[in-house]
């Protein structure tokens, strides 16, 4: 069977996944979580294989942190499975009710997009986040890992597929795609999928935007930004920086810029550089951070790279102004975070910045599905439409309008017959 015909039996079938209960969804969730933890020697196997594969390859550190799934992954994902199954229900939510007239009443309410395709970066946990979460939503799932973990996704991916099915879910609710050319015949299912999640470089995602007419939601670069504001607790400053740097660099809402208003830089710059340097830290700054500090000269690419490693590129401000304007322009609208302890500055910032997560004090690494309380994410979106953010069950609904009258036709309305009163309840 081609991609596209599978695509559109799961399409046709997409009805029985949405008319699926809690009750028995959440069945599913709970045997996925069991037989995840029933074949963890199976999966440690296979990811044990494609890490030694791919550390053959030469592929680069960041990229093996994110492919390894070992015990303290499995133990996240599994953790992250129980507190989704304890979401309440996505779907059926009353989101508006209105009555048109005595006898015609308006409904909107939650319901699943339908066929979600996601193609996302060489991390295994993935395939376990967004498998769970298209089950939690009453979606079909359409799922293309990288292929750096073409073993452990194929592991991951049969077992819980399996045990899906085993739980009752329709036949067809997942479908695995390996080949990279597969993507090239899932971007023309334009009549069977309704949305495509995205999930790696830049150049990629503007590729898959380019070449479908199916609705695409995701980010590219995540260039997040730590703001360090002329009236901030020193000891908190360099607390927050480091943990957004480093508590974990390979990931997309990890901190790549820092910016100083030039009041607290002499102050601040001398110990965070000293912390930032004992954490193995490259620092990249403008001509102003070296003549206060040691450091790399910092050059006008480093403002729009995403390291996803040990770097961090840092410039001086003259005010709150001219940092919001360099988030707006250099960054990627991931999340942005401001450290001061002046009130009016963090709303303005706030305000001000253009990003799907704008933080006051606290570290940029929040910017996750799970640390929301979504109990996990399908990944991050930086655009406008549908959804924002980290993008868990929420993001994975829309929802549709019931109207329920009693022979009501439009000529009386149009004709001065009857008239529309309009009555929320």
């Amino acid at each position: 069977m081609t991609i596209k015909e599978q695509a559109a039996v799961m399409k046709l079938n997409s009805t029985k996944m949405a008319v699926t209960t809690l009750e028995e969804r959440n069945g599913a969730l709970t045997a996925i979580r069991e037989g995840l933890l029933a074949h963890k020697d199976e999966i440690f196997k296979a990811n044990k294989e494609d890490m030694e594969r791919a550390q053959e390859e030469g592929i680069a550190a960041p990229i093996l942190k994110r492919l390894k799934f070992q015990e303290e992954k499995l133990n996240e994902v599994v953790t992250g499975i129980s507190d989704l199954i304890g979401l309440p229900d996505p779907l059926g939510k009353e989101q508006l009710k209105r009555e048109l007239d005595t006898d015609l009443l308006l409904v909107r309410k939650s319901c699943p997009i339908g066929v979600i395709g996601v193609i996302f970066e060489a991390r295994p946990d993935a395939m376990v986040q967004i498998a769970s979460l298209c089950i939690k939503s009453g979606n079909c799932a359409i799922l293309k890992g990288g292929s750096e973990a073409m073993k452990t996704n194929k592991t991951i991916f049969k077992v819980i597929y399996q045990a899906a099915l085993d739980a009752g879910m329709p036949e067809n609710c997942m479908f695995q795609i390996e080949a990279r050319s597969d993507i090239t015949e899932l971007l023309e299912c334009h009549e069977s999928v309704d949305l495509l999640i995205p999930r790696g470089s830049n150049s990629f995602v503007q590729y898959i935007m380019e070449h479908t007419k199916i609705a695409v939601m995701g980010h590219a670069d995540g260039i997040c930004h730590v703001y360090a504001d002329r009236t901030l607790d020193l000891d908190k400053a360099i607390r927050v920086i480091l943990d957004s740097k480093t508590q974990y660099t390979a990931v997309c809402n990890a901190a790549e810029t820092l910016l100083v208003h030039k009041d607290i830089a002499g102050e601040l710059l001398p110990k965070l550089n000293e912390a930032l340097c004992a954490k193995g830290v490259e620092v990249r700054g403008t001509k102003e951070v070296q003549e206060i500090v040691t450091c790399e000269a910092a050059s006008e690419e480093d403002f729009s790279t995403e390291y996803l490693d040990l770097i961090i590129s840092v410039k001086t401000v003259e005010n709150i102004w001219e940092a919001i304007e360099h988030i707006n322009k250099y960054g990627s609208h991931h999340t942005d975070c401001i450290i001061t302890e002046d009130g009016e500055a963090a709303q303005t910032f706030m305000k001000c910045v253009d990003s799907a997560g704008v933080y006051h004090n606290c570290s940029t690494r929040f910017a996750d599905g799970y640390r929301y309380g979504f109990g996990a994410e399908v990944g991050i979106s930086t655009g406008k439409l549908h959804a924002r953010g980290p993008v868990g069950l929420e993001g994975l609904c829309t929802y549709k309008y019931e109207l329920f009258g009693n022979g009501n036709i439009v000529a009386d309305y149009a004709e001065g017959r009857k008239q529309f009163h309009f009555k929320d309840i």
